[in-house]
């Protein structure tokens, strides 16, 4: 096994101590993510996912415990820690609200600004990124205001990636989108991951959207790691997903019910694909014919 790209080792984190406001957020947390690694990271409002997030390119410091990247402690020196916020893009949830700029050249080409790139390296930058996102290059000489809602928020996701970050994080994505613009954001998220081999890690209530994308699960609860695996694996505890408030994707519902039923149906589906492929796999078996 490789060196994880980004890592926690014993990571805590207190909001408000020594007041009687204090507040556990993370609790003893060893959270690791390889080169290229697809997580999701999913849990209730409050299970200390945003914390979590803030700690992996610096936003926050622990109250104990490190933040590894590549190895290395993020806080061993300012300028460490700096770059980092480089390597680590942090994607907020409803990101639109941050735009600025007066073009959406200008929004996009900030970040690589600051890296004290040439000219002609942000330009390249830009233009993939917003090819990356689906943005036409007419749209970058527009204001950032006159977009649609789906536009702005491809062009602040634009803006992290325009860094080319080696860890690309995004929570909420999809948040207040409609299926349709969900989908193109998921779509663009997976052609940087799959081009680039950046790691992604995607915070995200959405079941669906977590079985579909994301290697690898990891479910918060109360500032603790509940369960970490693979999308089969996690979603197997399904009462225990349940208990926490978050149950399991439709799909899984249904044939789980199937297999109630006593019909020959796998227990691993939990995406609209998995499911259509089982119920056309078990019409051939029913009249006789190959899988």
């Amino acid at each position: 096994m490789s060196v994880p790209i980004l890592e926690t080792v014993h990571l805590s984190h207190v909001y408000s101590e020594g007041t009687p406001f204090r507040h556990v957020a993370l609790d003893d947390v060893h959270f690791a993510v390889q080169p290229g690694e697809y997580v999701a990271v999913i849990g209730r409002t409050g299970s200390g996912k945003s914390t979590l997030i803030q700690h992996c390119n610096g936003l926050l410091k622990p109250t104990s415990g490190q933040v590894l990247f590549s190895g290395e402690d993020i806080w061993s020196s300012k300028e460490r820690t700096h770059q980092v916020r480089f390597q680590v893009g942090l994607v907020f949830q409803y990101p639109e609200y941050q735009l600025f700029e007066e073009t959406v050249y200008k929004d996009i080409a900030f970040g690589p600004g600051n890296m004290g790139l040439p000219e002609e390296e942000i330009r390249r930058r830009v233009l993939e990124a917003a090819h990356f996102t689906g943005l036409s290059d007419d749209v970058l000489e527009r204001s950032p205001f006159d977009l649609s809602g789906g536009q702005k928020r491809r062009a602040a996701i634009a803006g992290v990636i325009a860094m080319e970050p080696q860890v690309l994080i995004l929570d909420e994505p999809t948040a207040g989108l409609d299926p349709v613009g969900a989908k193109q954001i998921l779509d663009n998220i997976r052609a940087y991951h799959q081009e680039k081999k950046a790691a992604v890690i995607l915070v995200s209530h959405s079941m669906e959207e977590v079985a579909r994308e994301a290697q690898r699960l990891v479910v918060l609860r109360e500032g603790k790691i509940a369960l970490d695996g693979s999308p089969e694996e996690v979603f197997a505890h399904g009462d225990e997903l349940e208990s926490m408030g978050l149950g399991v994707p439709a799909m899984t519902a249904v044939f789980a019910r199937l297999r109630a039923m006593g019909i020959d149906v796998p227990a691993s589906v939990y995406t609209v694909e998995q499911a259509r492929d089982a119920v056309l796999a078990a019409l051939r078996r029913k009249e006789g014919r190959p899988c």
